[in-house]
């Protein structure tokens, strides 16, 4: 089991859930009460998560902290005090004298003043003694500074609170902030619920593992039964979400989908997950499923709708605004067109926002200026960010963002069909489309029905396209060579130079490392050739145009090559010296430019 170890240890939950209560009463983020207490954030969420208890110094800086602020009922004070200490388990009695002290420096009216006055005042500032609900969330994140969200804050509050739906999930890219959203909701509205439980699915737990995990908060009496089944076990889950009012939150749902897969579908050995899933979101019960994740569960896609009880929220780009903000708060300076040119090339990604804020407080001094003049957007945090993303993408999905990197404008659907090196059926190259326009890496381009890669997203994969030709090349093998080309004769002159500076020269530049001798790497581009010249012309795909592109830019012409038996798709040849090539049999394509000889 991967989950923290800590979720599984034996748990004081009417202690943890007493620390929270208190906490919230005193309108502190668990950071505010480590702080003021002289403790680290992590000792808080242990107190709260029931997993251990404070000193008997920390215990009472708390004590004196609650009668401060008056979060307990006037006259209850010394009741409530000793009722803390009690639950908290100390192996030293409560000073009674202490208490006594305290509440008579702390609570004793100014002479000033009226008591009266003063018992108005104590009644409107104590907050009204309730048990509260019974929480379990110390896996969640805490969301110290939260940035705009307003509309969709509201929007989810709705849905769970006024709405009652039975499934909301919080869709969205990496880093764009569907955790926070989904921490700071379930704080707002945990008083509304009996029980809140959150848990974290980024490590994979197994699906008995998880549902034992809420059983164990949910009803443990239950759990005894070592002979239940897992049927018996999920349908045990069901009844508690009937019974009681619960907000059961599952983070990053996306570990339990397949990645390089179609979007949406299982991951082979949670199809159990699932089913508990679908029940939850067609059967009557008072509770609510809070979901967050990369991708859409494809499960839930038919149940979706306006007017039903599982709803779906999208998350976009964070607002300029809120972006702001948060550039400011870390530290960052710069004019508002430098600072919305920095959140326009990370598509108003926070994540990425705070990652880059912090390189360019440390090696930029803090100015947005330098920092986008020396080029370099995707590295460190942002690259692993991305990877994360891009290894979850079908083979189709991947191919569609490298031509869209090598095309580097806006195009439609008919454009890329076009220059797909194998023919595929107009739907499932769409499908493909919209899934990349869910996860958030393509946008609308100007023109209605075209679209194009984030700034962001088409460094990562002009870099991508880059490194794995230049790998393939060197270790001899075919895949992203004969499926894409690097140079298209089609493109517009600006875009075909663009793609010579930003892919050819580039690749090139790698396989002169590697073959530090130009007689060498000719050679092997040459063999490499020789390879491909024995193919079928409809196997050969764009791979002798690529070739031929790098061993013109290596040369600086193509004169007495041998082009025999070559199927030239895509490449440039219009006013490149080849007087003496070979070109028996050879097939130039439509697009292939004028054969200058």
């Amino acid at each position: 089991m991967a989950m923290k170890g800590s979720s599984y240890r034996e748990r004081d939950y009417a202690f943890g859930q007493i620390m929270l209560t208190l906490r919230t009463r005193l309108g502190l983020t668990q950071i505010e009460l480590a702080d003021m207490l002289g403790v680290t954030r992590r000792a808080v969420i242990d107190w709260e998560g029931g997993l251990s208890y404070p000193s008997v110094d920390h215990l009472k800086h708390f004590v004196v902290l609650a009668i401060e602020r008056q979060v307990w009922s006037v006259g209850r004070e010394a009741e409530e005090a000793r009722a803390l200490w009690q639950a908290a388990r100390q192996k030293v009695l409560l000073d009674d004298r202490w208490l006594d002290g305290l509440l008579s420096h702390t609570l004793t009216p100014p002479a000033s003043q009226p008591a009266e006055e003063i018992g108005v005042t104590a009644h409107v500032l104590a907050s009204p003694s309730r048990s509260g609900p019974r929480v379990d969330w110390s896996d969640a994140p805490d969301v110290a500074s939260f940035y705009g969200r307003e509309r969709e804050l509201d929007l989810l509050s709705a849905w769970m609170l006024q709405e009652r739906c039975r499934v909301v999930s919080v869709l969205g890219q990496g880093g764009i902030g569907k955790s926070a959203l989904a921490a700071k909701v379930m704080h707002q509205g945990a008083e509304h619920f009996e029980v809140v439980i959150w848990r974290s699915l980024r490590d994979v737990p197994t699906c008995e593992a998880l549902l034992d995990n809420c059983l164990q908060v949910l009803a443990p009496q239950a759990l005894s039964d070592t002979s239940a089944s897992l049927e018996r076990r999920q349908d045990l889950l069901l009844e508690c979400l009937r019974n009681r009012r619960v907000l059961l939150v599952y983070d990053n749902l996306e570990s339990f989908l397949e990645e390089g897969q179609d979007s949406g579908r299982i991951r082979a050995g949670y199809e159990g997950f699932f089913r508990v899933l679908r029940r939850v979101a067609e059967t009557e019960h008072q509770s609510c499923l809070l979901l967050t994740s990369r991708e859409k569960p494809s499960d839930l896609v038919p149940l979706e709708g306006n007017r039903s009880a599982v709803r779906a929220l999208h998350l976009a780009r964070l607002e300029a605004k809120a972006c702001y903000q948060l550039l400011v708060e870390k530290g960052v300076a710069g004019d508002t067109s430098e600072q919305t040119r920095l959140i326009d090339v990370y598509a108003g990604n926070p994540l990425a926002l705070k990652i880059v804020a912090r390189t360019i407080v440390e090696l930029f001094a803090g100015q947005i200026a330098p920092f986008l003049k020396q080029g370099e957007v995707v590295f460190g945090g942002v690259r692993a960010l991305l990877d994360e993303q891009y290894a979850r993408l079908s083979a189709l999905e991947q191919s569609v963002l490298l031509w869209l990197a090598i095309l580097r404008e806006p195009v439609n659907l008919k454009a890329l069909l076009a220059v797909l090196d194998v023919p595929l059926p107009r739907g499932e190259v769409l499908e493909a489309i919209e899934s990349l326009r869910r996860r958030s890496l393509i946008e609308p381009g100007k023109l209605q029905g075209s679209f194009t890669l984030q700034s962001v997203v088409m460094e990562y994969v002009t870099a991508r396209l880059i490194a794995e030709v230049t790998d393939e090349i060197k270790q001899g093998r075919y895949s992203r060579l004969v499926e894409h080309g690097l140079e298209l004769a089609p493109c517009q002159k600006d875009v075909w130079q663009c793609q010579q500076r930003l892919l050819v020269i580039p690749i090139l530049a790698g396989l002169r490392r590697s073959y530090p001798r130009r007689s060498a790497l000719e050679e092997h581009l040459l063999a490499l050739l020789d390879e491909l010249r024995a193919w079928e012309d409809s196997a050969q795909g764009y791979g002798q145009a690529n070739l031929l592109a790098l061993l013109r830019e290596l040369r600086g012409h193509l004169r007495g090559l041998d082009l025999s038996h070559l199927s030239i798709r895509g490449a440039s040849l219009q006013g490149v010296e080849m007087q003496d090539a070979t070109l028996a049999e050879a097939v130039p394509h439509l697009d292939s430019g004028s054969w200058s000889l």
